[in-house]
């Protein structure tokens, strides 16, 4: 009996630790429809396929423990291709892929980007489904951290960013 109780808690345990082993990314759809329900700030990775330092952000800073774990817990995180050709309504808005000479964009991307399309671009939404803000480029996990730890619990609206900066400690 007593096995039985060790190999069930031991696999309760290694369930729970696989479940933080990768962020859990949502389509931009779903992420809005359980805020709507749940409400809980949004993160949103824009991305393309032909992207190196997206691939290179995936590969590091999405694979960090402490990223992973603070992300799955705090965010809802989204993962939007920027070059997406399907349709996506937001705010009563449907946002389409526009063709551009060899390559095109979705509008979504380039109206969360304010259409600067740089890749990646990392976008918070409040727990209002409101865009705080873009922030382009890699970002390596310790800044990422102070980042992530910034645009939850709404200190983005108590604390400048270089107090909290100066005050932030890291989990890594």
């Amino acid at each position: 009996m007593k096995k039985i109780i060790l190999v069930a808690v031991l696999t309760f345990i290694s369930l729970g630790v696989k479940a933080q082993d990768k962020v859990n990314w949502l389509s931009f759809e779903e992420a809005m429809e359980m805020s709507e329900k749940e409400p809980k700030p949004i993160l949103v990775d824009i991305y393309t396929d032909w992207c190196g330092w997206c691939k290179k952000m995936d590969k590091t800073t999405y694979k960090n423990k402490v990223i992973i774990e603070y992300i799955n817990t705090h965010y809802y995180p989204v993962k939007l291709n920027g070059e997406a050709k399907h349709d996506i309504t937001f705010q009563g808005k449907t946002f389409k892929y526009q063709a551009q000479g060899r390559r095109g964009y979705h509008q979504l991307a380039a109206a969360i980007m304010k259409g600067q399309l740089s890749y990646p671009s990392t976008a918070f939404f409040n727990t209002e489904r409101q865009l705080l803000q873009n922030v382009p480029g890699y970002l390596e996990e310790k800044r990422f951290e102070k980042i992530l730890a910034y645009f939850n619990k709404d200190n983005y609206k108590n604390t400048p960013w270089k107090e909290f900066e100066k005050n932030f400690k890291s989990a890594m």
